[in-house]
């Protein structure tokens, strides 16, 4: 059986992020952004996607906090895209929703090698606490891009805002749970008719 772990190391001007994952794993965390609710929806990734990830980044939180969100799903994208492979032997699809509270969001994946974002996921304030609401499309962009999956996200109603990221974030863990558990009929093949998962 193929280990899926993988680790990856970006430096620049702006961040210095280090991220290793493992595909199966147990949902365990050991994250340290510097942004404090980040890391609390980071958590929420790794435990609800059973995949464990070791996050560790500085950025320029001086300036705002755009860089190291942006920078970590870049970083966290390329770790679980080189942990794949081939990407044999995948369930590949998954759809969910997920509710909390007053809040519904939506999930869907496809980990077919071609990224691409749909986000609908109003905001109701540019903040919460101080971090930006805007930022979480961020990260689910960089995300995707890097980890060649097509991904869209609804948020179908809700009102309170830390509800609303928090749904965004489970809701894309339990997919990719999903998506990436081994198919038991289809063990070595790649799902797909063109015999490959890289774009």
């Amino acid at each position: 059986m193929t280990i899926r772990k993988a680790e990856v190391s970006r430096s620049t001007k702006e961040t210095r992020i280090a991220v290793s994952v493992d595909i199966d794993g147990t949902g365990r965390g050991e994250i340290a952004t510097g942004v404090g609710f980040f890391d609390h929806m980071l958590d929420q990734l790794a435990r609800h996607s059973l995949i464990d990830m070791t996050i560790r980044a500085e950025g320029d939180l001086h300036i705002d906090d755009h860089h190291t969100v942006e920078d970590t799903g870049i970083a966290i994208g390329q770790a679980l895209s080189k942990a794949m492979g081939e990407r044999r032997g995948i369930m590949r699809y998954a759809s969910l929703d997920l509710a909390m509270d007053e809040t519904l969001t939506r999930a869907a994946v496809d980990v077919s090698g071609r990224p691409w974002l749909v986000w609908n996921v109003p905001f109701s304030a540019p903040k919460i606490g101080t971090f930006d609401t805007e930022l979480v499309r961020e990260f689910f962009h960089a995300l995707a891009q890097n980890a060649g999956i097509t991904l869209h996200v609804t948020n179908l109603y809700g009102v309170n805002n830390h509800h609303i990221a928090e749904t965004c974030f489970k809701a894309v863990a339990r997919v990719l749970r999903a998506a990436l558990e081994r198919d038991p009929r289809q063990p070595d093949a790649v799902p797909s008719t063109k015999g490959s998962l890289r774009g």
